[in-house]
């Protein structure tokens, strides 16, 4: 990172009201925030000394409550500078934050509520409280106000005393000391194996992870952000909230994800945060429009990735020089161009995270011209422990460990990372903190990994989504997952095969490729056809077709087609759409036991 003085060092943010207070004193005129306004139907524009306004509004709401440093304010509110406003009132008041994801089921979000003991809740409307409060078995002993942004109706208040409107001003509160290593979050991890355990993060913690973000890669005054990932999730938080804050950057916050493609038309972003299933639905559309296309085109499309790629390999120092390479940038431009302005025609580079992204996508995106940079973390680092960067770019990896921070290899090859961004532990649960966590700092990440000899990290598998077949044979359920998806057919796929003699799948169907599919296959192109014979078989030729290069041992035998998708909604996805493997085991046993019956 070039020494730029628009870069906030976290000694002098000391916090991260700290960091916004002096992005506000800096550049109190400069491009902050985008947003679209549903009254207006237009996108509107805030300067960082118009978000710190809403902030003085909120800090008084929040002040007038009585509250002390150390109590908890859960936030369950939309991505937006509402959600920066309450939040950044929040830290100034020394208070500590937990995010909760709207769309997330009820008894998750009751769950996190009940266990953080939050004081104040803040939500959009009245509704979503009631919503909470019909889950079976919720209360909230601690809960003394709900806050909402949207203004309560007289009857709700009535239904609830806990519900208040908010004073419209209130006297600014005294300043409390800043201390980096004071509580600043609560965040609750997904539950893709469990219950959700409440990580606790430090001022420090996150401070210095996004300082070294921005030491392994370069983010400008002049670049912008497009926000769609929840803020409850770290990933988003660090990267694309308090990175941004910390660079002088602007960020747009995106509608829902229905609008996802208009939104990156429109706000234009130089930098896009996904997690890898965003960049699979773009490449899956991709494919499935040139299965459709002339020859002559798909072989245009093949030649200019792989032209592009071998000169990205050939820049980063790790493939020869070839006379082709000279037309590669205007072949990966004239074949690109309608993919880049999809993504808003301004895009320079592309993070994803959270999950791993299958390399021929990375390499398809890179060799189109587009950098994808993949990196590696987990709630409880802050989040990031690895990343690529653009002058040492692996697609295959996710990159070195970003400065300050330490990786080995522990027991059964588990990765094991150390660093100021590693969580202080796990709210209220200390055995699970010291199941992860050793006396000197190291963090078990609980996933499975091998570093090269450049230091380049590879995660190869989650220790515990491991699938032990009853042969003995050990297969990791995401790699195949990933290439099962490669075919625009499968929106949605888990593997199956825990115990058993074989490998099975559940699989949802993309609802265009299944109309095309079904008449192939002829059979019904409704709902009764995913259970037809000819479209099951059909469908596992498919599979077999993108799983080839794996062992004997591992190819799926039997599959469900499904219909309805996975979604955060109704409890089978988690925030930044990872499968929540025991609830869809739970939900799906009945076509499980139909998948393997006659088999022991």
């Amino acid at each position: 990172m070039k020494h730029d003085a628009d870069v906030i060092p976290p000694d002098e943010a000391v916090t991260l009201h700290g960091l916004f207070a002096c992005r506000q004193r800096r550049t109190p005129h400069g491009l902050a925030y985008q947003a679209f306004d549903d009254a207006s139907r237009t996108w509107t524009s805030l300067t960082w000394s118009q978000v710190g306004e809403q902030f003085i509004q909120w800090q008084g709401v929040l002040a007038a409550e009585g509250v002390i440093p150390g109590e908890r304010v859960a936030i369950m509110l939309k991505n937006s500078p509402a959600w920066v406003a309450v939040d950044q009132a929040a830290l100034s008041l020394g208070l500590v934050v937990v995010p909760l994801y709207p769309p997330d089921s009820r008894h998750n979000l009751a769950t996190i509520l009940a266990d953080c003991g939050a004081k104040i809740l803040v939500i959009e409307e009245a509704e979503h409280w009631f919503e909470l409060l019909s889950e079976s078995g919720a209360t909230f002993p601690s809960l003394t106000r709900v806050l909402c942004r949207k203004p309560v109706e007289p009857d709700h208040a009535h239904r609830d005393s806990r519900l208040d409107p908010r004073p419209s001003r209130t006297p600014a509160p005294d300043e409390i000391p800043a201390d980096p290593d004071a509580l600043a979050t609560i965040v609750y991890t997904s539950g893709t194996t469990g219950r959700p355990k409440g990580v606790m993060l430090t001022h420090r913690n996150i401070l210095s992870n996004a300082y070294a973000c921005l030491r392994t890669f370069e983010v400008w005054p002049g670049d912008r952000f497009l926000s769609f990932l929840p803020l409850s999730h770290t990933f988003e938080r660090t990267v694309g909230y308090y990175l941004a804050i910390m660079a002088g950057a602007t960020t747009a916050y995106a509608r829902a994800s229905a609008y996802l493609s208009e939104d990156l038309r429109t706000t234009r972003p130089t930098i896009l945060i996904a997690v890898p299933r965003v960049y699979e639905r773009l490449y899956a559309a991709i494919r499935s429009k040139l299965e459709a296309a002339p020859a002559w085109r798909r072989s245009l499309f093949d030649a200019a990735v792989r032209m592009g790629f071998s000169r990205f390999e050939h820049l980063q120092g790790r493939g020869p020089w070839h006379i082709r390479h000279l037309a590669a940038p205007g072949l990966a431009r004239l074949v690109s161009r309608p993919i880049r302005a999809r993504l808003g025609g301004r895009l320079r580079v592309a993070i994803t995270g959270g999950a791993p992204l299958a390399p021929d996508i990375a390499r398809t995106f890179i060799g189109l011209g587009l950098p994808v940079l993949q990196g590696y973390g987990l709630t409880e680092a802050g989040p990031v422990i690895c990343g690529n960067s653009l002058k040492d770019n692996v697609p295959e990896s996710v990159g070195r460990p970003i400065p300050e921070v330490s990786v080995r290899l522990g027991p059964d090859g588990v990765l094991e990372a150390r660093g100021p961004g590693i969580m202080r532990g796990y709210y209220g649960n200390p055995a699970a903190t010291a199941a992860v966590l050793t006396p000197d700092g190291w963090l078990n990440t609980g996933d499975l990994a091998r570093i090269d000899a450049h230091g380049h990290v590879y995660i190869t598998g989650r220790l515990k989504e491991i699938l032990v077949m009853s042969n003995g044979e050990k297969v990791p359920p995401s790699d195949l997952e990933d290439a099962i998806l490669r075919d625009s057919l499968f929106a949605q796929v888990m593997v199956l095969g825990d115990g058993h003699p074989f490998l099975a799948a559940l699989a949802v169907v993309d609802p265009e490729e299944w109309t095309r599919f079904a008449l192939d296959a002829q059979v019904p192109a409704g709902p009764e056809g995913l259970d037809a014979p000819k479209a099951k078989a059909a469908a596992l030729a498919r599979i077999a077709a993108q799983i080839g290069n794996f062992p004997s041992y591992a190819r799926i035998r039997r599959v469900a087609l499904l219909d309805e998708p996975w979604t955060v909604k109704n409890g089978l996805l988690t925030a930044t759409l990872k499968l929540r493997r025991p609830v869809l085991l739970a939900r799906f046993q009945a076509v499980i036991e139909t998948l393997y019956a006659g088999h022991s």
